[in-house]
């Protein structure tokens, strides 16, 4: 099943309120920030033991990936904006 099948509803809202490509855009994000949540509260329990109260390495660049690609995704709606 394609991401457009799994999220069609998600899409036709946002896709008809923004348009299709920020419509997209702001579903993608959303997805993102789901990963996000559930990748940090894996990281509660994934405790480096360097740094005890952070989440370990491999769990900390996965975090960072998904935050950075969530900003590139804001910065083009962003600009989709003006």
């Amino acid at each position: 099943m394609s991401a457009f099948d799994k999220h069609r509803e998600a899409l036709e809202v946002h896709e008809t309120m923004m348009g299709a490509a920020r419509g997209r855009l702001a579903v993608a994000l959303d997805l993102l920030t789901d990963a996000l949540s559930m990748v940090g509260q894996h990281g509660v329990y994934c405790e480096s033991t360097r740094l005890p109260g952070k989440p370990t390495l491999d769990i900390a660049l996965v975090l960072e990936q998904i935050g950075d690609a969530k900003e590139l995704l804001q910065s083009v709606i962003e600009l989709d904006k003006r």
